[in-house]
């Protein structure tokens, strides 16, 4: 009878030091610095202070933490490491009550450049770039790490027909695929068009 040979036992330590390494660079990839899109260029003499406080989110590309809410909106301060505390807010109409979610955000670079991240869970950060700016901060277009990420924000619960026209012109410039974009209350935008024209 023939002796049956085993194939030798190979040690599981490279295959564990390997799944170890690929870990640590997705890790360091998540927690590094979020780029800006390629072709969207921040807004520049950027005022944080004067960016502060609440801003109703009238439009946006779906995402996943934000299915499904309406009535969002996102507040703004100062936290006293010059960090910027982030409060997202929305309500739940599935499960009738409203979600909130904390966290900070910093500066990329210089803080006069609004290219941010932003984090919501510890060392994982996400990009914030503001790239349409009411001069008065009466609106804003932001835009994440890629285009298929944007919200479109206001200190007011509408906007007028023609900044809403041209923040979506802005965003095709950017390459943004503009069909994605939801309108929180597009009647209400209708209305202000019809407004708009009659007078």
């Amino acid at each position: 009878m023939q002796a049956i040979r085993t194939a030798p036992r190979r040690s599981p330590w490279p295959l564990i030091v390997g799944a170890a390494a690929l870990m640590g660079v997705l890790v360091l990839s998540a927690c590094s610095t979020p780029r800006t899109p390629d072709g969207v260029q921040p807004v520049t003499g950027f005022d944080v202070d004067r960016y502060a406080g609440h801003w109703h989110e009238l439009a946006r590309i779906e995402n996943s933490f934000e299915r499904g809410l309406t009535q969002a909106s996102a507040t703004y301060s100062r936290n006293a490491d010059n960090t910027i505390k982030v409060v997202n807010r929305g309500y739940d109409p599935v499960r009738k009550q409203w979600r909130e979610a904390e966290g900070r955000a910093e500066f990329v670079d210089s803080p006069d450049r609004a290219a941010l991240k932003v984090s919501f869970f510890g060392p994982f950060y996400g990009g914030y770039n503001v790239v349409a700016l009411d001069e008065n901060y009466q609106w804003a277009m932001v835009v994440g790490s890629s285009t298929d990420y944007l919200w479109v924000l206001s200190r007011t619960p509408t906007l007028p027909w023609h900044v809403r026209e041209h923040l979506m012109e802005r965003a095709r410039a950017l390459g943004v695929d503009v069909s994605k974009i939801v309108w929180a209350q597009p009647g209400a935008e209708q209305h202000a068009r019809r407004v708009a024209v009659r007078t």
